[in-house]
């Protein structure tokens, strides 16, 4: 699947080939980023993982977990030098259609308090904060809970 959103931007699936650049994202964007491999294990089990790439130049991935009836959030993230421009919530909204066509009836993720950008795309597209999960994320001082977020696809018209 390949959507093209502009001339010259591209949602696509993830493929390995892409790995160099999603983990540079990931490196330049987080304190504790994920590591290569860990992509490299959600494409192997199927999750479902997208880029939006302009040309052969990735600005933005997701990741996604849809088993059963929910889905999970894993990653989202725009490289830094192509943040303010609409990009997240691109991705987000495809990784909702995606959750609705396969049946999901909610669709969670956490996210850092602290990540007020983050958080403000997710409340202004119907995700609500329902708990925090206590010392989840590394932080230089120690811990940062994470917001655990839900939207409920069931309740929503397709």
């Amino acid at each position: 699947m390949a959507a093209v959103l502009s001339p010259e931007l591209v949602l696509r699936l993830m493929v390995r080939q892409d790995l160099d650049q999603v983990e540079a994202i990931e490196k330049a964007s987080y304190p504790f980023p994920w590591s290569r491999g860990i992509f490299s294990d959600c494409l192997r089990v199927g999750y479902r993982c997208q880029v939006l790439a302009a040309g052969d130049e990735i600005q933005a991935y997701s990741v996604a977990s849809l088993a059963l009836d929910e889905g999970h959030l894993l990653n989202l993230c725009v490289a830094p030098s192509c943040r303010r421009q609409g990009l997240a919530k691109i991705l987000l909204d495809q990784v909702v259609r995606d959750a609705k066509l396969a049946g999901m009836v909610r669709l969670f993720l956490e996210v850092r308090p602290s990540n007020r950008g983050a958080v403000k795309l997710y409340k202004a597209n119907r995700f609500r904060i329902i708990g925090r999960r206590p010392g989840y994320y590394p932080d230089h001082d120690g811990r940062e809970d994470a917001v655990i977020m839900v939207r409920h696809l069931d309740e929503e018209d397709t």
